[in-house]
């Protein structure tokens, strides 16, 4: 059978470019595979039939440029969730929005199976919270577009590092990537949660207040996202130092794991992943067991969105279990709002959030 997927926002990330990771003469004007529409088109067994937006411009560009019948795209996603039958969901729209979108598709007549929603997965850990339960209440997978755990290599290196033991327990992490922390960093502590199944217990904070973003998207919104970082406790003992002030021209997304059996260094930016087994008292490199070279942009990051979108597939198929889900997305994004909280109140915060600080906010696009 064919799944009927729809789209809620015709931006950058649904299929029409990113600055900063696409050609620019092509942004905005003409399909990118490297998305949401994109990993749709890549997958057999799944039709992107719908589209919504509130800007009915950016609506019909898209609508051309994927070829959705101009009956089908909706100015506003309650349109779209009331008049069509869909197996999954897109949320493509700032994070600020995707509490609404989330909940409003799950609820919805449209009925999916499935959201795939954009990272991080919502501005406030209320937020977030409150789309998991509806989810599970409405018997709703909810996957959070983490794109690195859809990548071959970096689910490898999961199992080597959880059922494998591959560096042993885990003492520190040393983590560094490109301001800003909504808009890019989570990344890079999602991979973090991801490799240690870890949640953090403690976080002191610092934030740059710079955004890099503000004019090189030439936007008007008034956002809180900036650079920073901090310390984190993780509940596994694990101590975390992260540095995500780096301007995006300068910058490379790496990790550093020390753990009592091995060292890990991975450079996700410059395709580097290197690897230390401790024997008898020294570190001795090795090749990472069954990853061929090192995490690419090309090789692994563009085929994202098609793995990520095979996966939706799966999961409406009952074939297999959720990679990414909303529970593990809101670990990073507990950590980022600490990291606010503490800079702002010159404290350590614990984690879980107390009931009045998992409702603030972070605006971010």
């Amino acid at each position: 059978m064919t799944y009927h997927a729809g789209i809620i926002g015709t931006g950058g990330i649904a299929g029409m470019g990113i600055l900063g990771m696409h050609d620019e003469d092509a942004i905005g004007s003409e399909k990118i595979d490297a998305s949401h529409a994109g990993g749709y088109a890549s997958t057999d067994d799944i039709e992107l039939v719908a589209i919504a937006d509130v800007d009915e411009s950016k609506l019909d560009t898209f609508g051309e440029a994927w070829d959705i019948p101009a009956d089908r795209r909706y100015v506003g996603h309650e349109a779209m969730l009331e008049a069509e039958d869909l197996d999954a969901v897109s949320v493509c729209t700032p994070s600020f929005l995707h509490r609404d979108h989330v909940v409003d598709a799950a609820r919805s007549a449209a009925d999916p199976s499935v959201i795939w929603c954009e990272k991080p997965i919502a501005s406030a850990v209320s937020d977030a919270e409150e789309m998991v339960d509806t989810c599970d209440a409405t018997d709703t997978e909810l996957v959070v577009n983490h794109s690195f755990r859809f990548t071959d290599k970096l689910r490898r290196l999961r199992d080597l590092v959880r059922e494998e033991d591959l560096l042993g327990d885990v003492k520190s992490v040393s983590a560094q990537y490109r301001m800003e922390l909504m808009r890019n960093s989570t990344h890079v502590l999602d991979t973090l949660v991801y490799l240690l199944d870890a949640r953090a217990s403690r976080v002191s904070g610092y934030i740059t207040g710079e955004n890099e973003a503000i004019d090189a998207l030439d936007a008007t919104e008034s956002v809180v996202d900036a650079g920073g970082g901090g310390h984190v406790v993780m509940d596994d003992g694990t101590f975390v130092t992260v540095d995500c002030t780096i301007p995006r021209d300068v910058s490379s997304m790496t990790l550093s794991f020390i753990g009592t059996e091995g060292k890990l260094y991975m450079n996700n930016d410059d395709g580097e992943w290197r690897y230390w087994s401790l024997e008898d008292g020294e570190h001795v490199e090795r090749p990472l067991p069954g990853i061929e070279g090192a995490w690419t942009w090309e090789s692994d990051y563009e085929g994202s969105f098609a793995n990520a979108a095979a996966h939706v597939r799966d999961l409406l198929d009952g074939t297999a279990e959720n990679h990414s889900p909303g529970v593990a997305a809101a670990r990073s994004l507990e950590i980022i709002v600490g990291f606010y909280l503490s800079h702002y109140t010159d404290s350590t915060i614990d984690v879980p959030l107390p009931g009045p600080l998992r409702e603030v906010p972070v605006t971010s696009w």
